[in-house]
């Protein structure tokens, strides 16, 4: 089975497969000297357009434990909640459209984290919490700390159409009940990687 990770930098993406994907946007064919997160996310945020960094291995799964094991990281978790309407949950935060997620606390489950965090972002009852959607990648700077974010979105759901509460500490400021045809307005404004989670809807 074919092997693909990717990990979001800036606007710009590493891929790491052991496969030739097609690409039609910016490529740039990379060796593993080449990979050093830290470096390449420097490197992205100069870049005046998103680049799509690419390595092919046939033993890509290792390098990508390679990488994993000599980054710092950060494990969060987060959902795609659909009422009983059928819209979507959605955040903005920080100027852009975003999806609940957080941290995992010290001995928490991911899904409990995200069941957890997801309630709390947006104030409302999880009725249903259903399978692991993906698992999503991205680097940052956190206290001038380079750091590797692991995040992992499951599918949820609740009854009817609860009333939403955005948690102002956390930076929300608006939570919305969005139809399928109006996520448009989101995809115009969000972060690659939620872009990647709702091209499926």
């Amino acid at each position: 089975m074919a092997q693909i990770y990717k990990i979001y930098m800036n606007q710009s993406l590493l891929i790491l497969a052991d496969f030739a994907p097609h690409i039609k946007e910016n490529v740039q064919t990379i060796g593993l000297q080449d990979i050093d997160l830290e470096k390449l996310f420097i490197e992205s945020s100069q870049q005046p357009e998103k680049t799509i960094y690419l390595y092919i291995h046939q033993n890509v799964e290792k390098v990508f434990k390679t990488l994993f094991s000599t980054n710092k990281i950060i494990r969060a978790a987060g959902g795609l909640v659909r009422n009983g309407h059928g819209q979507y949950l959605f955040i903005h935060r920080l100027g852009k459209w975003d999806l609940p997620k957080g941290k995992v606390e010290e001995g928490e489950k991911m899904k409990d984290a995200a069941l957890r965090e997801v309630e709390e972002e947006c104030g409302i009852k999880i009725d249903y919490l259903g399978k692991k959607i993906k698992t999503t990648y991205h680097t940052y700077y956190m206290r001038n700390k380079f750091v590797l974010k692991q995040t992992k979105w499951y599918d949820m759901g609740v009854n009817k159409t609860p009333k939403l509460t955005p948690q102002l500490e956390e930076d929300i400021d608006q939570a919305e009940w969005l139809e399928v045809a109006d996520i448009k307005k989101v995809k115009e404004n969000t972060y690659p990687l939620i872009l990647d989670i709702i091209n499926h809807l």
